[in-house]
């Protein structure tokens, strides 16, 4: 169990787990539904097809987009199209060709179905994680 998830009264708190921290891909591999949705940022874990597998409360509420129509959907042609280009998507595709790390920080701009939302997207990927994540932190 992560040092950062703590049990009080049959609640489950997830403490210390930020946007920034060191390896995160591997913690969050380590949380339950319930403790990814606890998350205050978006989490959107997807396999090597590019298919969604994780989608947190947190990303569903802001972007309105329901966990049913996500899960098992393409990211980049169906849940988030404005991130199928050489910033993001390119990034994760040459990474799982490489059985490389990628680990990247970047502000970026939402826009679909949505007023521009500028963010920061932490894109991970790497041959230890079971998915890539893309995390999305909006101030």
């Amino acid at each position: 169990m992560p040092e950062n998830i703590q049990f009080t009264k049959g609640f489950i708190q997830v403490n210390n787990i930020t946007f920034d921290m060191h390896n995160i891909g591997h913690t969050l591999e380590k949380l339950s539904n319930d403790q990814l949705n606890s998350l205050e940022f978006g989490v959107i874990g997807f396999d090597d097809q590019g298919m969604v597998k994780v989608y947190n409360a947190y990303e569903s509420k802001v972007a309105g987009l329901s966990l049913e129509n996500v899960v098992d959907a393409d990211l980049f042609n169906s849940v988030a199209p404005c991130m199928n280009n050489f910033m993001v998507a390119q990034k994760f595709e040459d990474a799982i060709d490489a059985s490389s790390e990628l680990d990247e920080t970047m502000d970026y701009v939402l826009t679909l179905k949505m007023k521009p939302t500028r963010v920061k997207l932490r894109l991970l990927s790497g041959p230890q994680l079971t998915y890539s994540y893309v995390i999305i932190l909006r101030s």
